[in-house]
């Protein structure tokens, strides 16, 4: 099942029983982007602000003060849901008087933030993996018509008496046909090394 991300930023609201929910959602390019998305989501006069966010295998959630499970669990399974990656969703809420209660709020919260996340501007991931070539100064150009062929960005390169390595990324989908495109315009000189991860 494809992934997502989000092209820009997204704000929904929703009003349960007189308490007022404001989603913030936003792509993250890393982890540690987190922190500095919740302070800027922030509302001054806000109850609580609930959140999660996952970024591939990583993963957290706070219920900032709801009773547990009630609020930062259900937004990541929204961000779950709704097939999204590289994603961060703060919920803030304003107390209109009348208790939810704990099923009221699982689904205010969750509802909130897919909401949110369904009417954002998607993006699809794409799976990328790091290679570096290593070829003779004679295979120098067929390398670079291949590279563009197969959508790969160039990281580095190094050279040496005999010919150079090449780093480089690519979308994974591409990797077999960029080694068997080598193979052939190189007849077998050039050698196409995964790094590891």
């Amino acid at each position: 099942m494809p992934l997502f991300t989000l092209a820009t930023p997204m704000q929904h609201e929703s009003v349960v029983k007189r308490s007022r929910f404001l989603a913030h959602a936003a792509p993250i390019t890393s982890v540690e982007q987190a922190p500095a998305f919740l302070t800027t989501a922030r509302e001054p006069d806000a109850t609580h602000h609930c959140w999660a966010y996952r970024f591939g295998e990583a993963y957290r959630s706070s219920d900032d003060g709801e009773p547990a499970g009630t609020a930062g669990r259900p937004i990541l399974a929204a961000i779950d849901g709704q097939q999204c990656d590289r994603v961060m969703v703060v919920v803030a809420r304003w107390f209109g008087g009348i208790k939810l209660g704990a099923g009221g709020l699982v689904r205010a919260y969750n509802g909130a933030a897919s909401e949110c996340l369904r009417l954002a501007s998607r993006l699809p991931l794409v799976a990328r993996t790091r290679v570096t070539i290593a070829c003779g100064f004679d295979h120098v150009a067929s390398v670079h018509q291949w590279l563009a062929r197969v959508g790969a960005d160039k990281l580095g390169e190094s050279y040496s008496d005999t010919g150079m390595d090449i780093a480089i990324e690519l979308p994974l989908a591409n990797l077999a046909r960029l080694k068997t495109g080598l193979r052939d315009a190189t007849r077998g000189q050039a050698r196409c090394m995964e790094d590891p991860e």
